[in-house]
């Protein structure tokens, strides 16, 4: 048996996973966060109660399952997301702590005005919301912070830090280069290099969890704790993809594409680096707001839950009576890379309903979605065959076939929607030696449980309103 983590935005999400690819047990904890204009940061220690608040769900949930039994625990989670650490790890009765500043997530930006130092040292454009732009701007700005700072870690290497006392920094793939760093860069910006943990891959162990950490949740001791990458990697491996021409849709605060390609594409609109199935590569566009634009959405229509939000989209017609929604509503990454934009509604009028203004919401993420792999395609010359919806969106059918009929290509739905999860179980068990390769641990743990077909009907309305789409973020 196997634990897997998955520490989203919003949500910590944690299963309990057998070697099969079934989930035995599913426990999740909200996570709060803290917006005001380019700051965007979570309090860390949050992760660590939600850990602790996770296993005791899936302690006591009425299953029999013994903790005793789990072989391995494997973790991913959001990023690029820096969280400065300013102590060591220890666990007493209230639990597991680590001191360090509240987490940087990825939506953050206030480092902008270091992004084109960053990019000038590492050949091409690094993002204010990556690790170097973040870090660059506490050493500057924020002195006594950084003088404070034993290391600098992730989301997932810091909740992997308070279980094992192993300060580890997960380097996702090849072809990663340009946003991580070694120690000529960190001279290049001045950082002292002990502050930056040696590099692991994904599926490489952080180490052994603590004795007094298994103690405390009653683990067996010496189990492995193990790097799942971040949260995509995972996914990918979760949903299925592990041959070109196949792409992962993940869904959650934000929503990447990530497609197989068979070679290395060099696009500036878009990131490739090493797919988890060599000698693949994986081709990614990732979409900032867009579970986040439905949660203001729903809040902005004044609606209790977000299945009052879908039922209310439901009831508009497709192509919202000419509405259109542009989902930039933190700035964009891929393809336009501009932290400055901002979303926005086109087409209202009196004749405009509540039901038109839900239901454009989820048509502008579809155009997003589509405007992602336009560039993918006709931009960079890859071919797009189906998409795999995963995560808590995946299971909504309507979303689904919007996806669909906008983009005009199948949408498969998984029979477990966690795709994070469902990887990391994959992960694991490769490193158990249950699987010889990755891709034959995908293939017999992942199971599709519908397709979704573009009707035809809707394509003329789309492809005009998509034209608009266009004409609204250029």
């Amino acid at each position: 048996m196997l634990l897997t983590i998955d520490i989203g935005t919003s949500v910590f999400k944690s299963a309990l996973m057998s070697f099969d690819g079934n989930c035995l047990s599913l426990a999740s904890v909200p996570i709060s966060t803290v917006s005001e204009g380019s700051r965007h940061e979570a309090d860390c220690t949050q992760w660590l109660r939600a850990f602790e608040n996770c296993c005791s769900k899936l302690l006591n949930d009425g299953s029999g399952l013994n903790f005793a039994d789990i072989e391995a625990i494997i973790i991913a989670g959001n990023g690029p997301s820096l969280v400065a650490v300013t102590g060591t790890p220890n666990i007493g009765p209230g639990g597991m702590s680590v001191q360090a500043e509240n987490a940087r997530l990825w939506l953050d930006r206030r480092a902008v005005k270091y992004q084109v130092e960053v990019s000038e040292i590492m050949g091409g454009f690094v993002d204010a919301a990556f690790f170097l732009p973040k870090m660059l701007g506490i050493k500057n700005d924020e002195k006594e912070l950084y003088d404070r700072t034993k290391c600098f870690l992730g989301c997932p290497e810091y909740l992997a830090y308070a279980l094992t006392g192993e300060a580890k920094t997960v380097f996702p793939s090849d072809g990663y280069d340009r946003w991580f760093w070694d120690d000529s860069v960190l001279e290049k910006l001045g950082f002292d290099t002990e502050k930056f943990p040696p590099f692991i891959r994904p599926g490489d162990p952080f180490g052994l969890i603590n004795p007094t950490v298994a103690e405390y949740f009653g683990f067996s001791k010496n189990i492995p704790v193990i790097t799942g990458g971040p949260d995509f990697f995972a996914a990918i491996l979760g949903s299925g993809v592990t041959k070109p021409g196949q792409a992962c849709d993940r869904t959650g605060s934000s929503e990447g594409i990530n497609l197989c390609t068979f070679n290395r594409v060099f696009d500036k609109q878009l990131m490739s680096y090493g797919h988890p199935i060599k000698p693949y590569w994986n081709l990614s566009g990732v979409i900032s707001t867009t579970g986040k634009a439905i949660q203001w959405c729903r809040d902005l229509l004044a609606l209790t839950d977000f299945d009052d939000y879908f039922a209310l989209a439901a009831s508009s017609p497709g192509g919202s009576g000419g509405l259109v929604f542009l989902p930039y509503l933190a700035g964009e990454r891929a393809p336009v890379w501009d932290p400055s934009l901002r979303g926005g509604w086109s087409g209202l009028s009196l004749n405009t309903d509540r039901a038109h203004l839900a239901n454009s919401v989820l048509e502008g993420i579809g155009f997003a979605i589509r405007d992602v792999i336009g560039v993918m395609e006709s931009t960079v010359g890859v071919t797009v065959d189906e998409l795999c919806v995963t995560g808590g969106l995946g299971g909504i059918p309507a979303f689904n076939q919007i996806k669909a009929d906008i983009t005009g290509k199948k949408i498969l739905e998984p029979d477990f929607k966690e795709a994070e999860l469902l990887g990391l179980a994959i992960i694991g068990a490769c490193y158990l030696g249950k699987f010889s390769s990755f891709a034959e641990g995908s293939a017999e743990m992942v199971r599709i449980k519908k397709h979704y077909e573009p009707d035809i009907k809707n394509a003329e309305v789309y492809d005009r309103l998509f034209s608009k789409y266009l004409q609204m973020r250029s």
